[in-house]
């Protein structure tokens, strides 16, 4: 791979090549990216959805916007710092092409910023329980109407294959969307390939799949223009990660391991004093301890431990990323930045202190349970409703569902697949609130 097509301003619709150097100084065409993303009625939503705990009533837990703004400012710094190094190394794309490192920075913020949007509600939990409903539950019943790769997109939903989803949509032809570059749409996707077959193996790329059935061209097309490697599979389209993508990886790594943590911690579920030893073990190498001395409260040194321990990764991330530079343009880098941390070790204690007292608490397994429940109902309601729709036996009470919660959603010219992988896709839009308030009124608890 090269940077120069790596860097790809094209939009989707483009009939022209757009250049950076035809840009404007004041709003870099990569900045446009940010800007739509923030503005966009997906990345609103998720001000109430999950990131640690659902249903949160706690002020200072961090949700899917605010956890992901901060990836966005960590995913910043780690391009330009990474953008820098390798303008360095190529200076032809700064001289001939007009690429400054701030390009980095933007595109890998633009990502980052975007790289929970086509998460359910209920956080994991709403993955699995959207795919638990036609694996095991009343979507079994479409199996036989689906090709393997499209039931596959269905039993096994993917938050990251919906947020691409969500990017590239388009409506009245190109001309609506958020059409972001080509350059952010590689960087975005973790996982460049399609459901089936599914092999897992030691590349960390191949964990999860990247895109639906529905958005395989539109992908085929990003790839081929960013010029990604085509892994060489005749069964399914495969390709090796754009290499921004490991700096988007290790933003939402280092803001998940800390961020997360210091969640636990204000929400009295890691003893504070316990949580203070697993950070300064991080940051050891690089405290000021007579300044650390000096801070007075818990929560000034839990901040001031915060802060040092992300920009201690920042740091070790981007080192990793310069001296793998060759092999990740090559697709032979198959691990995650953080895999390749100095302080690997110390990050692992942090994760499974917080899978065992945050993830797997009482509070956070009760309402999954809850979420799953709420989205099973949906997902019943809705389909049965457009199913008979499309058959010709509407029920009075499918009239009114069509009337009220899906009077806008098109089934028109649609295959069952494509509707219900737009439905999938509608639920998994909705934000914790509004899914335990539709659950409320399609029960009858609640009228008003």
């Amino acid at each position: 791979m090269n940077w120069e097509q790596l860097l790809s301003l094209k939009r989707f619709g483009d009939t022209t090549k757009r250049l950076r150097t035809e840009q404007d100084e004041t709003r870099l065409g990569f900045e446009v990216d940010y800007d739509r993303v923030i503005f966009s009625s997906a990345f609103r939503s998720l001000q109430d959805k999950t990131q640690v705990i659902p249903l949160s009533k706690t002020d200072f837990v961090h949700t899917r916007l605010t956890h992901s703004l901060e990836v966005s400012v960590v995913g910043r710094s780690l391009g330009r710092i990474v953008g820098k190094k390798i303008i360095e190394k190529h200076p032809h794309l700064s001289a001939t092409h007009g690429y400054h490192f701030n390009d980095f920075g933007a595109i890998v913020a633009a990502a980052a910023l975007a790289h929970d949007i086509g998460n359910p509600p209920f956080g994991h939990s709403g993955e699995k329980a959207i795919g638990e409903y036609f694996k095991n539950g009343s979507g079994k019943r479409f199996k036989n109407q689906l090709t393997p790769k499209e039931y596959h997109d269905l039993t096994h939903f993917e938050g990251n294959a919906n947020g691409f989803k969500l990017l590239t949509e388009t409506k009245n032809g190109n001309k609506d969307g958020l059409r972001l570059s080509y350059a952010t749409l590689g960087a975005f996707t973790k996982y460049p390939k399609e459901s089936l077959p599914h092999r897992p193996t030691d590349e960390i790329a191949d964990k999860k799949f990247g895109y639906f059935q529905s958005e395989k061209d539109i992908f085929k097309d990003v790839a081929q223009e960013l010029g990604l490697i085509d892994s060489g599979r005749k069964e399914d389209i495969h390709y090796k990660r754009h290499p921004l993508t490991f700096l988007v990886e290790a933003a939402d790594d280092i803001c998940y391991t800390i961020i997360d943590f210091e969640d636990g911690i204000n929400l009295g579920l890691i003893d504070e004093s316990f949580a203070l030893e697993y950070l300064i073990k991080l940051v050891k190498n690089s405290i000021n301890t007579k300044k650390y001395h000096a801070l007075t409260n818990t929560e000034s040194r839990l901040s001031y431990l915060r802060s040092l321990a992300i920009n201690t990764l920042i740091q070790d991330a981007t080192k990793v990323f310069i001296e793998n530079e060759e092999a990740i343009l090559e697709g032979n880098f198959h691990k995650s930045l953080l895999d390749k941390s100095n302080y690997k070790a110390q990050i692992e204690d942090i994760i499974s202190l917080s899978v065992e007292k945050i993830y797997q608490s009482q509070e956070v397994i009760e309402k999954e349970i809850a979420g799953y429940k709420i989205i099973t109902m949906l997902l019943d309601t809705y389909t049965q409703a457009i199913e008979n729709n499309v058959n010709g036996k509407l029920t009075n009470y499918d009239k009114l569902i069509l009337n009220s919660f899906l009077k806008d959603f098109e089934t028109e010219k649609k295959s069952i697949y494509q509707w219900l992988i737009q439905l999938c896709s509608r639920v998994a839009s909705l934000t914790d609130g509004h899914a335990l308030r539709t659950f409320e009124k399609l029960s009858g608890s609640k009228l008003s």
